[in-house]
C-alpha cells in the first residue's frame, strides 16, 4: 500500500527483501518458504499496474537482495532469465518495443535490482575465497566461492543491465546517523541512500549556467549563492510536504535529509573542449561537486544556527555525523594536491566553505542530515534544455526519442557547436562540420582533428562509427565524485 501510494505521487521506491526467509529454508508448520523472487513477482505486478505519478511516468522501483541470502544466485539470474524469454517471443514476432507484449508478458520489467555487497564478500572476490549464505537466524546453509558469484552478477548484467551492485560496508561507513539505524537500501536510481522509512527532496542545479563565457571557468559566486537558495527552499519544503506514511513523514521531520545535485556535466567538459574521459575532466567534477557539497552543509550549518538548531536526529549521531563532515574534508585535502592551475580558484572555494561546514557544524550542529546527491535529471534535464543528464556523458551526439503519439523525434546535441569554437575552428568550418554529424549521426569521418575526436565521444558507438567512452570511463568519473556526495 506504501510503495502504490509513493508511485501514485511520482516518486520511487527501494525495497531490501533479505530479512524474507529463503526458499531454502523449512517452515515451522511444515514446507518451505516461497523466497523473495516468488513476492517479487506480485510486487512487480502490481508496479506494473500503478503507473508512477498517474499519467507520465512509469513505477520506479529497487529491489535489493543481501550477498549472504541463501536466495542470491536466484535473484542474480532472474531477469536475465525473462529477457530470454522475451527474446523468444521477440523472435517469433510478438512487439519488442519498451511497451510491446513481448516485455509486458514476462516479469521484473518494472524494477532495477541490486545486489548489495560486503567489503568481507568483495575480499573473498580478491582473493579466491569463498564466503557463507546464511538463513534468517544465522544458521549458515551453503559455503559458496565469491568469484562465482561476482562472474555471475556480471553475466547477468551483460545480458539484461541487471542487478547492479552496492557497497554496503562504504556506504555506511559515511553514514551521517548509524546510532538511527543502518542504511539497508537506495531508491531506484541509487541516489539517495539512508534510513529505512525516509524521503528526500531533489533539486539539481544546470551547471551550464554557471559557466563564464570564453574560459574553462565556472562562476564560482553564482554557483554557490544558487547551491545557498536552493538548500534553503528545499529544507522549507520539508516542512510543507505531504507523505504517504506517518513513519516516514517522522523520519522526514526529524532527519530533514536534502537532495541537491546538477545536470549537464558532460555537456559542461565539451563546451569546455575537455573529454569526459580524461583526468582534466574527472578533476573539475570532482571540484565542481565538492563545492556544492560543502557549500550546502554550510549552509545547512548556517540554517541550524539562524533558525533554531540541528534536526532532531542530530544530537544522538553528533559524533559520527561531524566525523563524516571531517571525512568529506579530508578526501578534499587529499585531491587538492593536484597540479592543475586553472583549477586554482576553484580548489580554493572549496576549502573554505568546507572549513567553515565544519566550524559552524561543531557548534551549532547542522539542520540536514544530507544535503547532495547526483539524481539522473531524466525528466527534469529535458525542461532544463539540458543536452546531458546529471553526471553522465551524452549518449550519443544524436539521439531518436520515440513519441508517444506516434513519430520520432531527432535530437541534436547543441554543445558541439560551442566545443568547436573553444577548440579553435573557423564558423565556416563549424558549421560543416555540424552539418555533416546531422547527415551521418556522428563526428568521425568529418574535418575534426584525430586529437580533438575524444571531446566529442559518447556512451553509444555510432552506427558509422568505432568510438565511445569505455567502461572505465564511466567508473573513473562516479569514483571522483562520491567522496563529495553525501
Amino acid at each position: 500500500k506504501t510503495e502504490g501510494m509513493l508511485f501514485k505521487y511520482g516518486s520511487g521506491t527501494g525495497t531490501n527483501l533479505s530479512p524474507l526467509r529463503s526458499s531454502r529454508e523449512p517452515l515451522k508448520g511444515g514446507g518451505s518458504a516461497s523466497g523473495p523472487v516468488s513476492f517479487m513477482r506480485g510486487f512487480d505486478a502490481f508496479a506494473g499496474v500503478i503507473k508512477s505519478g498517474g499519467k507520465t511516468r512509469r513505477a520506479a522501483k529497487m529491489v535489493i537482495l543481501n550477498s549472504d541470502h541463501p536466495d542470491i544466485r536466484q535473484f542474480i539470474a532472474c531477469k536475465a532469465h525473462e529477457e530470454k524469454k522475451a527474446h523468444a517471443l521477440i523472435d517469433a514476432g510478438y512487439d519488442g518495443s519498451f511497451n510491446g507484449e513481448a516485455y509486458n508478458s514476462v516479469f521484473f520489467q518494472n524494477s532495477n535490482n541490486s545486489v548489495r555487497v560486503t567489503d568481507e564478500f568483495m575480499n573473498a572476490v580478491c582473493e579466491g575465497g569463498k564466503y557463507s549464505l546464511r538463513g534468517r537466524d544465522g544458521s549458515l546453509i551453503e559455503t559458496v566461492n565469491a568469484q562465482d558469484i561476482w562472474h555471475e552478477i556480471a553475466e547477468a548484467a551483460h545480458q539484461c543491465g541487471d542487478p547492479g551492485v552496492q557497497f554496503d560496508t562504504v556506504c555506511n561507513e559515511w553514514h551521517t546517523s548509524p546510532v538511527s539505524g543502518r542504511i539497508n537500501a537506495s531508491n531506484p536510481c541509487s541516489e539517495y541512500m539512508y534510513l529505512d522509512d525516509s524521503a528526500c527532496n531533489l533539486a539539481s542545479l544546470n551547471l551550464r549556467k554557471f559557466t563564464l563565457p570564453g574560459s574553462r571557468s565556472l562562476d564560482i559566486r553564482s554557483f554557490t549563492e544558487a547551491v545557498d537558495l536552493t538548500i534553503l527552499a528545499q529544507e522549507i519544503i520539508v516542512g510543507f510536504s505531504s507523505y504517504p506514511t506517518k513513519r516516514i513523514e517522522e523520519n522526514s521531520h526529524r532527519f530533514r535529509p536534502l537532495g541537491l545535485g546538477y545536470a549537464n556535466l558532460g555537456a559542461m567538459l565539451m563546451s569546455w573542449g575537455i573529454p569526459y574521459d580524461s583526468d582534466e575532466g574527472r578533476n573539475y567534477a570532482a571540484a565542481i561537486t565538492a563545492l556544492m557539497t560543502g557549500c550546502a552543509y554550510r549552509m545547512s550549518a548556517e540554517i541550524a544556527r539562524a533558525c533554531g538548531g540541528p534536526c532532531a536526529g542530530f544530537a544522538e549521531n553528533r559524533e559520527p555525523f561531524l566525523a563524516v563532515i571531517q571525512k568529506h574534508r579530508e578526501a578534499w585535502l587529499e585531491c587538492d594536491k593536484i597540479a592543475d592551475h586553472e583549477l586554482y580558484e576553484l580548489k580554493r572555494a572549496v576549502i573554505l566553505h568546507w572549513n567553515t561546514a565544519l566550524a559552524i557544524g561543531q557548534v551549532h550542529g547542522f539542520r540536514n542530515s544530507q544535503t547532495t546527491v547526483l539524481a539522473p535529471t531524466g525528466t527534469i534535464g529535458f525542461m532544463m534544455d539540458c543536452d546531458t543528464t546529471g553526471i553522465e556523458p551524452d549518449i550519443a551526439l544524436v539521439k531518436y526519442k520515440r513519441l508517444v503519439g506516434g513519430g520520432m523525434l531527432k535530437i541534436t546535441n547543441q554543445t558541439v557547436t560551442e566545443a568547436l569554437r573553444v577548440l579553435g575552428y573557423t564558423h565556416v568550418e563549424r558549421d560543416k562540420i555540424v552539418e555533416f554529424i546531422e547527415n551521418n549521426d556522428t563526428i568521425e569521418g568529418s574535418s575534426v582533428a584525430p586529437e580533438h575526436l575524444a571531446v566529442f565521444d559518447c556512451a553509444f558507438r555510432p552506427e558509422k562509427g568505432t568510438r565511445s567512452i569505455q567502461p572505465t570511463g564511466h567508473i573513473k568519473m562516479m569514483a571522483a565524485v562520491q567522496p563529495f556526495l553525501s
